[in-house]
This record gives structure tokens, sequence and C-alpha cells, in this order.
């Protein structure tokens, strides 16, 4: 099967990194890239020893496939022109500004019958591949990503920056509908919120809180887990993830992991374990995107569809609209 030919249109930060990763994966080539902003498309382009294309019309011409890494503003004017001249699309998240974009993307991609991928990158991230092999299904849910400021990426307030990131990862793992959501935030160096909370609730019980931060002294993107007989800890920067169980005495597993206590009371005896899963040594961003000619090359729903990104979306865009009300109502 020949490789899959990709046009990577924008290349800030995020663009040149796709642009890098494309001329590494065997199973496609990369075509060109595009960028409004000629001068940096060209060191790019010279970097990654490929084409600068002067127009957009020129890179969705070059290829089979785009990948969008432009500013959040341009995300839908973009795709739908990519889209509707029959280009297969992985975009970057947030997938679009509003909702209405969003829909009309992925109705769009449908009926064109093409595959529409949004950047939720960690979804990849090896601490979340490491717990492939167990079952999730979290009942109360804590996560943590906070950062330090930085310019790029103020565009959108943080719930849409950075607290995005984790309730796609919680609306993956919650396999329930969401049934009501609590949020604030304050706007601090930019003119959205630039530190936010959400309580979300879902029907089947679990209840997630999230926090988000881009004006924080210290890095931190954790989550945390618990369910019946399990406690799970995420450490996002360090690819790592614990598992803390309780196991009946005469459970296999205990024979190879580390035994923390034993829990006498009640009919059955069991024991508490610990476990490390084997952290996978995998670049996220190469592998999302592997992941994404795969679902090209074998015309597959790929791992982040267009309808997820448009879920993601709904719930932060209630956050975000929560927090604004609230805004206002103190102004």
């Amino acid at each position: 099967m020949k490789p899959l030919s990709v046009a990577v249109i924008g290349t800030g930060h995020l663009g040149s990194l796709h642009a890098k990763m494309f001329s590494q994966i065997g199973s496609a080539v990369l075509t060109g890239v595009f960028d409004v902003v000629a001068e940096r498309a060209a060191a790019i382009a010279s970097e990654v020893g490929t084409k600068a294309f002067q127009e957009l019309d020129e890179a969705l011409g070059s290829a089979e496939a785009v990948s969008i890494a432009t500013t959040t503003k341009d995300h839908f004017r973009v795709a739908e022109q990519a889209l509707h001249a029959g280009r297969h699309v992985f975009i970057e998240k947030p997938i679009t500004e509003s909702i209405e974009q969003a829909r009309k993307l992925v109705a769009l991609a449908e009926k064109k019958d093409l595959i529409l991928q949004v950047g939720h990158i960690e979804r990849f991230n090896p601490a979340i591949l490491a717990l492939e092999g167990y079952h999730l299904d979290p009942l109360f849910i804590e996560s943590h990503r906070l950062a330090q400021f930085n310019p790029r990426g103020t565009d959108v307030a943080v719930v849409l920056d950075l607290m995005i990131h984790d309730i796609d990862l919680i609306l993956s793992l919650v396999k329930s509908t969401v049934k009501s959501i609590d949020a604030n935030g304050v706007a601090v160096v930019s003119d959205s919120a630039d530190i936010a909370n959400a309580r979300i609730q879902f029907e089947n019980g679990c209840v997630a809180n999230v926090t988000a931060s881009r004006i924080s002294q210290n890095k931190m993107r954790k989550m945390r887990l618990f369910q019946r007989n399990a406690y799970i800890s995420i450490d996002f920067a360090q690819g790592l993830a614990e598992v803390f169980r309780l196991v009946d005495e005469d459970d296999p597993s205990i024979q190879s992991t580390m035994l923390l206590g034993k829990i006498e009371q009640g009919k059955r005896k069991r024991s508490i374990i610990y476990e490390q899963p084997e952290i996978k040594e995998v670049n996220s961003l190469k592998y999302e995107l592997e992941l994404f000619v795969n679902s090209v090359r074998d015309h597959k729903i790929p791992p982040v569809s267009g309808k997820d990104g448009l879920q993601a979306l709904e719930v932060a865009d209630e956050i975000v609209k929560m927090i604004e009300q609230r805004q206002m109502r103190l102004t």
C-alpha cells in the first residue's frame, strides 16, 4: 500500500511538530506545508526537507489528507474547505470555535465519507496507554491541569486551551451522558478565564471535579480515578500510572504485585495490592498521527472522531458560558 500523502496547514509551534512527525512516518509522505506567514512556512519546510506552498488551494491539491494546526478561529474555514475538496482531515483541538461549526464539519465529513480526527493528544499519553488492560469504570474523578503563563493559547479561554484535554478523557472513560455541570472561573491576565473549575455529574452517578489553570507557578497534569475496589493515579507529565486494587486472597495477581495490606472485615478476606503498569515508549503526537494515517488507509473510525471532538466542545462550551454568566453578574 502506497504512503498517504499529507499536507500540514499552519506552521506555528504545534504545526511545526506535525510537519516533523509526518516526515518521519513511513506510512505517510509529507507533500508540503502552508501558513499565512510565508516566512514561517518556508523555515519549517527547509527544516524538514519539504515544500512551502504559497496558497491553501495549492496545499489541498497536493495531498489526500491535511493536518490542520492553525489558530482555533481558522479551524472551521480551513477544515470545511479541505472536506469540500475531498481531503481527509486531522484537526487540532478544540475542533472549532463554536458548536454549530463543529456540527457542520461532522455532518460534512459523513456526507463526503471522509475521515475527520480531532487532536486530543492525551488519549495517547503513555500513562493512559498503560491502562489498556484494566477495566476502568470510575465513580469519582479528580483532575488538575496547571501551567505557567504563556501568551500562546490565550486566544481562547483556559477551558478550551487546557481543560478540554481532561474533558475529552473523562467523556471517553465515563460511558454515560452528562446530567449537570457547575463551573466557575476567573480572568486574571487575559480577557477570558485563566483559571477554572468544573464539577460534571453523569447520569450513572459518576462525578468529575476538573481544574485547569494557565497562571500557576508549578506545572501539573494529573488525574485520579476512584472506582469500586480500585484507585488509579495518572501523571501525564511523567507518563506514569499507578493502580491500587482490592482483590480476593486467592487472586493469582497477588503473586506478581506488591502487597500493601489485608482487609479482614466482612465475609470476604481481601488484599490491597499495588501495580505500576508497564509504560509504552511512545511519542504521543507521532502515534496519534500514525493512527490517523491508519484510519484513512483502512477507512475506519478514527480513535478520536469528529463526534468525540464535538462532544468535548459541547461540555467545554457550557462551562465557558456558565463562567461568563457568573462574571457578568459580578460586574
